[in-house]
């Protein structure tokens, strides 16, 4: 049962009104009859739009699609000849145009492209209004419409495998009440029809029912037909049928259909899954590919970085050999040259001394003891400075290190920085002097 809010919001989608108030005039008008208020808003609109050819009378215009005058005129025309399909055995298969159905691109008589008839979102709102309508004159058995326009019918067909099972559906024709209750909502039918195809119903009051009645040329109803998508934007028409028909006739007749085209829809199938198989097992190749591409690509990229981390470790190890090959030269070099330099040192303050004095009253006798136990004499005058000793112990070499004091034991004297201008004699250090050397 459909509420008064549902059927205000079925027939502004339908008619694209927006204002409710206005709508809500309209159906009470027809007494809350939505298929008469569509009907009649509908009628209306065809009446204003007469200049553009579109016929008010859908019946008379569905009578006449197959005359000659409106083969001429109307861009809805049939099309004959081969389908292009090579597995389609049946003979008397008719192939349309879906252009020309109004359903893909298509051009106007000047050649320029001419309008959708009906949007997406329209075919699907008279889809939907037309399975309201049927269910509430003949009950919810049937066969399971599509809520949704016909090219998605067909697709949903081809998608599953399965023949499109069309009804028009021609409300003021006096069998369509019979044909409805006794053959279309019989129980055997619908079980018939839900299993084997997918169904698409369309009132010829509608724009997409009314299109459809004009391209199948529907010359009689209650009006079925069965077609299939073809190639190239095209569909097969397999079979109509006209006038009424009992439950046995039709599924006498549908399931000729079937079996006639069961070879194609078992080919289309197979073929459907030797692509799948094919594109799966390219994507598997693929992806083997490109796990074998970077495991490759991971081992070269480990080869360059552990030849990279040798040659950094090499270069490493080459730089810090040569560092020490240049810290050992100049070592070298440096203790030659400080070897040199005491060399040098020692001449100049042994020749600073000069010659030893002999021995007499004003020459002073001086043994200096060396930490290793060598001892060294020599005779200085006694007017000769502390530095002097100084000297002559640098002139001998015999230390290594630069800082030490000269040192008397009894009495322990040092003479340190603070006496090397004295004299031997003003040190008291005459005539002779025992000293040793302390390290400092």
């Amino acid at each position: 049962m459909v509420d008064v809010a549902d059927k205000l919001a079925y027939f502004q989608a339908i008619t694209g009104l927006e204002d409710p108030d206005l709508c809500t005039e309209i159906l009470q008008a027809h007494g809350w009859d939505l298929e008469l208020a569509i009907s009649s808003f509908t009628s209306t609109n065809n009446n204003n739009d007469a200049d553009n050819n579109v016929p008010s009378t859908t019946t008379a215009a569905a009578a006449d699609v197959g005359s000659s005058d409106m083969e001429s005129s109307s861009s809805l025309g049939l099309i004959s000849g081969a389908v292009g399909l090579g597995l389609w055995a049946a003979g008397g298969i008719l192939s349309y145009s879906l252009g020309m159905v109004g359903l893909g691109p298509s051009a106007g008589r000047n050649g320029e492209p001419s309008a959708r008839l009906v949007s997406v979102s329209a075919a699907a709102r008279e889809a939907m209004d037309f399975v309201l309508v049927f269910e509430r004159e003949y009950g919810s058995r049937r066969p399971n419409f599509v809520t949704e326009g016909f090219m998605d019918a067909l697709q949903r067909s081809r998608n599953a495998y399965k023949l499109l099972f069309v009804y028009l559906h021609s409300p003021d024709h006096q069998d369509t009440p019979l044909f409805c209750e006794r053959t279309l909502c019989s129980e055997v039918f619908t079980a018939f029809v839900n299993e084997n195809f997918v169904a698409w119903g369309g009132s010829i009051r509608a724009s997409e029912g009314f299109k459809m009645s004009n391209s199948l040329k529907a010359s009689r109803y209650p009006f079925c037909a069965v077609v299939m998508p073809a190639t190239n934007q095209r569909i097969a028409l397999l079979q109509q049928i006209e006038g009424p028909k009992s439950p046995e006739e039709m599924l006498m007749i549908l399931q000729r259909v079937l079996e006639e085209s069961a070879p194609v829809l078992v080919a289309a199938r197979l073929e459907s899954e030797e692509r799948r198989n094919n594109m799966r097992l390219r994507e598997e190749q693929d992806a083997a590919y490109r796990a074998a591409l970077e495991a490759d690509q991971a081992r070269e990229r480990q080869r360059k970085e552990e030849q990279e981390r040798l040659e950094r470790e090499a270069a490493e190890a080459e730089r810090k050999r040569k560092e020490e090959e240049d810290a050992k030269e100049r070592a070298a070099l440096e203790a030659a040259e400080r070897e040199a330099a005491l060399a040098r040192m020692r001449e100049e303050k042994a020749l600073s001394l000069g010659a030893e004095p002999e021995k007499g009253p004003d020459v002073t006798q001086v043994l200096v003891r060396f930490p290793t136990g060598e001892r060294k004499e020599r005779r200085f005058h006694s007017t000769t400075t502390i530095q002097s000793l100084y000297d002559y112990v640098d002139s001998l070499g015999f230390l290594e290190v630069d800082t030490y004091s000269l040192v008397s034991n009894f009495p322990r004297v040092v003479y340190g920085s603070e006496k090397l201008s004295l004299s031997l004699k003003e040190a008291g250090l005459h005539p002779q002097a025992s000293l040793f050397v302390e390290l400092n």
